[in-house]
């Protein structure tokens, strides 16, 4: 019988999503030794676009320009919600750590503070968001100045339509052209989506090169040049860079549909980034069951091949996400939490997860379920206490809240990733 392995921390993370990347981060950052465990695969499907607030009331579909007048009136209406314990301050500063060490892994943002900026979206619409990606915000500028522009896409890609886009957004933005050129060794126009391998194509100088010539004949008086997001994985600022240099226009992706070269960007700078930062890394395990040790401290045992692997740590945030991730499960008779065996806020019954009508503008209860916590994060147990002294929870594990309708996911999970970890210092680190 092969000899078990043990890892000791004092923080364990759970999960690979923003909110575990995120919280592993800040973590790091206040001197905590950190064993961050998951598969990060959720993370590829994100757009690349940090979302604070967007959307209140859902069912309405008000979007705002002002993301805290958003959140003062979500919390005023639902007070429920996971941003109503947040204070702003601590909001800002959640943010004012992550773009830096971002920026620093080759993945530059651009926001204004105070104020979402409209980005245009895959399907030709406008969407508020706060922070974006430096290689999208060329398209922000275009969309408010109504500069001329053109939306390139390619024969034979599936997934971003250039005349859909253009036809879509005719109203806000008129000087706005399509265009479509051959990806360079497509020449037989074979079908693909815009994902790891398209990116890595033009990587090269020789197919830069042939783009630039495919490209140039349409550019005409265009002052701003909208791609699908292919401009490269590790080195697109250099190389959007070069492309403006050479054709003289400014240049900009706009999101594809995920799996997105944006959601691996994001990836591979959270886990360089996270890496040389210290982060135990175990980004092919996963969390089976949860014991205590004698003086209190988790104990975490690990699905892994060959030799057993016990992560022990004086705390835990738990950021699994909810049902993709695995923070939560759906079975015949209810939503559980798997691994601690937390009560889940839930409809009272399976019959009223979703309503009758799948497009209901109210959103479906379902995606309201999750832990509810204390005002430090802690998760609470059926009496309404929390149910560990040392474990947390942050992101879309969190009741009360459905991200996706209201537009504020990446908010949600960096700011609660936030607050977990300053808890979690503060209590563990008190005189």
């Amino acid at each position: 019988m092969s000899q078990s392995k043990n890892i000791t921390c004092e923080l364990a993370v759970i999960g690979t999503g923003m909110a575990g990347m995120a919280s592993a981060l800040f973590a790091a950052n206040r001197g905590c030794s950190v064993v961050q465990i998951g598969r990060p695969k959720g993370i590829l499907l994100a757009s690349g676009l940090l979302d604070l607030m967007g959307v209140h009331p859902v069912r309405e579909k008000k979007s705002w320009r002002d993301p805290w007048a958003a959140m003062d009136a979500l919390t005023r209406d639902l007070p429920q919600h996971p941003y109503a314990g947040l204070k702003k301050e601590d909001i800002l500063s959640a943010f004012a750590e992550l773009l830096p060490f971002l920026d620093d892994a080759g993945l530059p943002y651009r926001r204004r503070v105070e104020q979402n900026s409209g980005m245009v979206t895959p399907l030709g619409t406008v969407k508020n968001t706060y922070c974006v990606p430096e290689t999208m915000w060329n398209g922000v500028l275009g969309l408010e100045k109504r500069s001329k522009g053109l939306i390139v896409d390619f024969w034979g890609l599936k997934d971003f339509s250039a005349r859909r886009i253009v036809a879509t957004l005719q109203d806000k933005w008129r000087e706005l052209r399509a265009a479509r050129v051959c990806l360079p060794g497509n020449e037989e126009g074979k079908e693909f989506f815009a994902g790891e391998i398209t990116a890595r194509i033009l990587e090269a100088p020789k197919s830069r090169n042939m783009f630039v010539r495919s490209l140039r004949p349409h550019i005409r008086d265009a002052r701003v040049v909208g791609l699908p997001p292919i401009l490269g994985v590790l080195h697109a600022r250099e190389m959007i860079s070069e492309l403006e240099k050479e054709m003289g226009v400014s240049l900009f992706e706009i999101p594809s549909i995920p799996p997105s070269v944006p959601g691996l960007r994001l990836r591979e700078a959270f886990e360089t980034g996270l890496r040389s930062r210290g982060i135990h890394q175990l980004y092919q395990e996963q969390v089976v069951t949860v014991g205590r040790s004698g003086k209190g401290d988790f104990l975490l045992h690990l699905d892994t091949k060959g030799t057993p692997t016990v992560v022990q740590s004086r705390g835990v945030i738990l950021a699994a996400g909810r049902f993709m991730g695995g923070g939560l499960f759906a079975g015949r008779k209810g939503i559980r939490e798997p691994l601690f065996d937390l009560p889940v806020f839930q409809p009272v019954d399976r019959n009223a997860w979703h309503r009758q009508d799948l497009f209901d503008l109210r959103g479906h209860p379902i995606n309201q379920a999750g832990l509810t916590t204390d005002e430090l994060l802690r998760p609470l147990d059926g009496s309404g206490h929390p149910a560990f002294e040392t474990l947390f929870a942050a992101g879309s594990i969190l009741a009360h809240q459905d991200w996706m309708r209201m537009k504020c996911g990446s908010g949600l999970a960096v700011a609660t990733a936030y607050a977990a970890v300053k808890a979690f210092c503060d209590m563990v680190h008190k005189p």
